[in-house]
Parts: C-alpha cells; structure tokens; sequence
C-alpha cells in the first residue's frame, strides 16, 4: 500500500558487471539500499518484486550481464536514491 503523499520513482537498469549480479555486487548494492534508508525493490523481466535490501533476494533474481531490471524507491528523496543505485549497477564490479 502506497500513500499517495509519498514520491515514488521507477528505474530500469543494465546491468554491468561481467558476472551479473552474483555476491560481491550484490553485497554492495543491498547495502547501499539499506544505507538510503528508504523502502526499495528490484525486479527482472516479469518475476515479482524483492527487497532490494536483501542480498539473498537480489541473488536470487538470477540477473546478468545485460539484464534489464527494474527498482522502485518510495520516499521523499527516491530519485537520488534510485540514481545512485543505478550507478551501481551498471559499474562493473569484476573488473
């Protein structure tokens, strides 16, 4: 449930890194959701939404390079919330 009050931003990202959104990545992009502190989610294609917060959650989207996915931020500051992650997740981490 939204509150209508409450700015909601969409991205949809490529993602990056070479080996896809594997532990390291994602490791470092849940912990960037959790440092935003606002409600984040990401999601692949037509699979549901997870936390974006939860590394087990980003993993198991299964995403890789080239991926599109999307995150959905909710919360007064979301589009620079979402613009910092997208810049995660096009950065590639396994260089």
């Amino acid at each position: 449930m939204t509150d209508e009050s409450t700015p909601q931003a969409t991205r949809t990202i490529r993602i990056g890194s070479s080996n896809g959104l594997h532990a390291r990545p994602a490791k470092l992009f849940a912990q960037a959701v959790k440092d935003a502190g606002i409600p984040v989610t990401i999601s692949k294609g037509s699979g549901g939404p997870v936390n974006a917060a939860s590394i087990l959650g980003v993993i198991s989207l299964g995403a890789e390079k080239g991926d599109y996915v999307t995150l959905v931020a909710d919360g007064d500051n979301a589009d620079d919330v979402l613009d910092r992650l997208a810049e995660l997740l096009t950065t590639d981490h396994d260089e």
